[in-house]
């Protein structure tokens, strides 16, 4: 069955009063220190300036009482649901809750119909979603009516990147705001109301507060239940260090997911770490990409193309050492074949760099569409039937082997289409040596063409 929608009073302030704090829970038992410490006003939320201070968007639409539809887009546990609770009751909003993953189609029209009714009395309905991107496209397509009249102000929160997971119809009435995750700052103030919560330090020495804070990944939730799993030891428990932490608590998995955005992220940030020439960070993303479970094919998948790419002519060795790096892994696997791709990774960061053949290919694809009926010259047509020779074919063809340095220098673009150049070498790595041989070969073709 689907759940009920959660819903609050309304605050008695509108805009621009002062906040009021939301009801006490009912005691039904004991609450987690994250519940427990849960901001009351929108200027105890941490981490997230940009959007909440003095010049911070939401700040801005407080002041000028023009709450507007929002997604609030950010990773897990900085601060989406706090927010959109709190803008309702700063705004004198009845506030309403809904999961994408727990509501239908009939929870959504219910909802909606509860907003008419509380317009028609004078109220107004911030209705927030959960997990909003795992609606479909058809029941995103059913907030467009009730969002364009006004009868929800509608806050969205979701972990993907909304231009791929929301309609533009819906992105369309909306504005999007991006939530940080939370930095060192931002965590050590949250330990330090933990603390104060529970009226004594944390047992850990300032190496282990650095790791805890590393541990939880910008995530307020998870580092505030990592710190009630600490304040529940005794209390003249001596401090931990980083290998005390360590064996207490269980390192949280990195954020990746492959098939999403983080996916496409990090091997961007693989990518152009090693265009760029930065061995150092790209076996850092390297590393990342393989903590979080992708598979070490697709890495490599990435990197044979990356050689052919981004190094060409300049090193001919990388591609070679790509597949042979490829090759290692499918024969050792892991994790005895990902140091062969990480020697590839650091090959590839420390090579000189080209993408001439790149643009070259790319060239040659557009002019082979532009002149595709074109015929090969007929001096370089092979003639094996007497036909064939009455005709011209192979008359005049220069063996360029009988030739003084090995080159004739003759023409080998169709006849009627003016030779172009596509391939141009960088003065990087091997292809400085490659550039001074083709222009060498130029100056012989244009005495040869003078007679």
């Amino acid at each position: 069955m689907a759940r009920r929608p959660a819903e609050t009073p309304p605050a008695a302030d509108l805009f621009g009063g002062p906040p009021e704090p939301p009801p006490e829970p009912a005691p039904d038992g004991p609450r987690p220190l994250a519940d427990r410490l849960r901001p009351r006003s929108l200027e105890e939320v941490v981490g997230q300036d940009h959007l909440l201070g003095p010049q911070g968007a939401l700040s801005g639409m407080l002041a000028r009482g023009s709450l507007a539809s929002l997604i609030l887009w950010g990773p897990p546990g900085v601060g989406k649901t706090t927010i959109a609770r709190l803008l309702a009751q700063r705004a004198g909003l009845v506030f309403v809750s809904l999961s994408a993953v727990f509501s239908g189609v009939a929870d959504l029209k219910r909802t909606f119909d509860e907003a008419r009714a509380r317009r028609r009395a004078g109220q107004g309905t911030l209705l927030f979603v959960d997990e909003i991107h795992r609606f479909n496209r058809a029941q995103q397509d059913g907030f467009l009516p009730v969002v364009e009249d006004g009868t929800v102000t509608l806050v969205g929160a979701t972990t993907e990147n909304p231009s791929f997971a929301l309609n533009g119809a819906l992105l369309s009435r909306c504005q999007v705001l991006v939530l940080r995750r939370l930095d060192d700052a931002a965590l050590d103030l949250l330990l330090a109301r933990a603390e104060a919560e529970a009226g004594r330090p944390l047992p850990l020495d300032d190496a282990a507060r650095a790791t805890l804070r590393a541990m939880a990944d910008g995530d307020g939730r998870y580092l505030l239940n990592l710190a009630e799993q600490l304040l529940a030891l005794p209390v003249d428990a001596a401090p931990l260090d980083p290998a005390g932490l360590a064996e207490l608590l269980a390192r949280r998995a990195a954020l990746y997911d492959k098939d999403r955005e983080e996916h496409y992220n990090l091997i961007s940030a693989l990518h152009k770490s090693l265009r760029g020439s930065d061995p150092d960070a790209a076996l850092y993303w390297f590393a990342r990409m393989l903590q979080g479970g992708e598979d070490p094919r697709y890495i490599a998948r990435r990197l044979t193309r990356f050689a052919a790419e981004d190094v060409g002519m300049a090193d001919p060795r990388a591609l070679p050492l790509a597949i042979a790096a490829w090759e290692t892994y499918e024969r050792l696997g892991s994790p005895e074949g990902e140091l062969a791709l990480a020697q590839l990774v650091v090959h590839l960061g420390t090579a000189p760099k080209s993408n001439a053949v790149y643009a070259a290919w790319g060239q040659a694809r557009r002019a082979a569409k532009e002149t595709g009926s074109l015929m090969p010259p007929a001096h370089i047509l092979n003639a094996p039937t007497k036909l064939m020779k009455e005709l011209g074919y192979g008359a005049g063809y220069a063996y360029d082997h009988d030739e003084a340095e090995g080159f004739s220098g003759a023409n080998y673009f169709p006849d009627g289409m003016p030779r172009q150049q596509f391939y141009r070498p960088t003065d990087r790595g091997a292809e400085a040596a490659i550039g001074e041989r083709l222009r060498h070969w130029a100056a012989l073709r244009a005495r040869k063409a003078r007679g």
